[in-house]
């Protein structure tokens, strides 16, 4: 099958069966898989040594499966800009994600394995990143979006009000707050009224607001 360009590819997916997959995909289209591996540092070792057109990365990969991918793609766009990095993972990670897109204006893509259901449309979202360009599931844009409005939100606290808030996480009382701020209950409980207004928590039968604004604080 003819192809737009060759691309020399490296592979990261800790997922066998998964990676052999994909290898035998890119193949079939004509591109060349130069490494395939299971771990971050593999990654770093096979893009050193073959400096590919394109690395392919899970964003859960061992040792402890949650950000490794995500931290690497990170690290390559800084030590291999020539590299275009698409992540490929069933799982939106909000917080490197964001610093990955920022990292440059091209190179870069995030799909989710969920839904790509076409071949031919992965394979050309692999020729854009490839060739400078991106390529985002829209999935990945809005909370990526969502992420940023929160924090946004954040900033828009007081010191004082973030010091509420960060004990309300410890999981403190009002009265304890107080105490811990040398404020009265009556403030705690004002700031706290406040927090929940620039975070946007509306009084609701169905949310503890006081949860919501500390999960806000840790997302």
């Amino acid at each position: 099958m003819p192809v737009e360009r060759v691309l020399r590819v490296v592979i990261a997916e800790d997922n066998a069966i998964l990676r052999d997959g994909l290898t035998a995909l890119l193949i079939e289209r004509g591109h060349e898989v130069v490494a395939a591996v299971g771990e971050a540092t593999g990654l770093y070792e096979a893009v050193a040594e073959h400096k590919p057109d394109v690395a392919v990365v899970d964003v859960r990969m061992p040792p402890s499966f949650t950000d490794e991918g995500l931290v690497a793609a990170l690290a390559l766009r800084r030590s291999h800009p020539g590299t275009g990095v698409l992540v490929f993972s069933q799982w939106i990670e909000t917080r490197y994600a964001t610093e990955l897109l920022a990292a440059g204006a091209g190179g870069v893509g995030y799909l989710l394995k969920d839904r790509v259901a076409d071949v031919g449309d992965f394979v050309d979202a692999l020729q854009r990143v490839a060739t400078g360009g991106t390529a985002l599931d829209p999935e990945v844009v809005s909370q990526l979006m969502g992420a940023a409005r929160q924090q946004d939100s954040l900033a828009r606290l007081t010191p004082r009000e973030r010091e509420v808030l960060e004990s309300m996480a410890q999981g403190l009382s009002n009265a304890a707050i107080g105490n811990a701020l040398h404020v009265t209950e009556r403030a705690v409980e004002k700031h706290i009224g406040n927090i929940f207004t620039k975070l946007e928590l509306p009084p609701s039968d169905m949310h503890h607001r006081r949860v919501l604004a500390v999960l806000r604080l840790k997302s």
